[in-house]
């Protein structure tokens, strides 16, 4: 989200006495098909949103690293609204405002530049979803791995002497999530083979990318 709309969004919610909340990492604000009367907006820390497949396996889909948006979305069942997503605390904490839904969106009736904010959001994670689907769909499971690495390094990539580290912890495990492998195995054999590769090596638990461009071209 752009600098300015944060700040509007941020003083806005401020302006209106707006909650704020912390949790702990691995605790749930959100779960799928579960009714919930909140809108809540990421103001510190890291989340990841993901959705539970028909036979069982959790697919991840984003994680929220900014001040944005991480209950917008929602579905109807029985005249309730209810959560799209799973939203997962990534980091040790995470501070949100959370602000009733009915009030939420009656700001939203009352404010144009609010409403576009929103609108915004919708379209940016509809472009997000869609992309990051068909990459991880089209290039086999290398190639969703390959993906799933390179939004890391956009996530939370720095630039070192001999290459880029990702500087968050991401296991085996949320790797399979992102990329919808059923098992971590297969994910360590890639891994692997990018090592091997010289591609990238782990450190103290960490991503470090030697060569993104092999990363970029794999899944073209």
């Amino acid at each position: 989200m752009p600098s300015e709309n944060i700040e509007y969004l941020t003083q806005l919610l401020k302006n209106n006495n707006t909650d704020i909340i912390t949790r702990r990492k691995h605790s749930y604000i959100m779960y799928q098909g579960v009714e919930s009367g909140y809108i809540y907006v990421l103001l510190d820390g890291v989340v990841k949103l993901s959705n539970i497949l028909r036979d069982g396996r959790e697919f991840s889909t984003v994680y929220i690293v900014e001040t944005d948006f991480v209950s917008l979305l929602e579905g109807s069942r029985n005249d309730e609204m209810s959560a799209v997503f799973n939203v997962r605390i990534e980091s040790d904490n995470a501070k949100f405002y959370k602000i009733r839904r009915e009030k939420f969106w009656n700001l939203v009736q009352d404010d144009p530049r609010l409403f576009k904010i929103v609108d915004d959001f919708y379209k940016r994670r509809l472009i997000h979803s869609l992309d990051f689907l068909q990459k991880m769909t089209i290039n086999g499971k290398k190639g969703a791995v390959c993906t799933c690495i390179t939004s890391l390094i956009d996530y939370f990539g720095i630039q070192k002497k001999d290459g880029i580290l990702i500087d968050f912890i991401v296991t085996n495990d949320d790797i399979a999530g992102f990329c919808g492998i059923s098992t971590r195995n297969s994910v360590n054999r890639i891994l692997r083979d990018l090592k091997n590769e010289k591609v990238i090596d782990i450190i103290d638990n960490k991503i470090m990318v030697y060569d993104s461009n092999y990363l970029k071209d794999y899944i073209r």
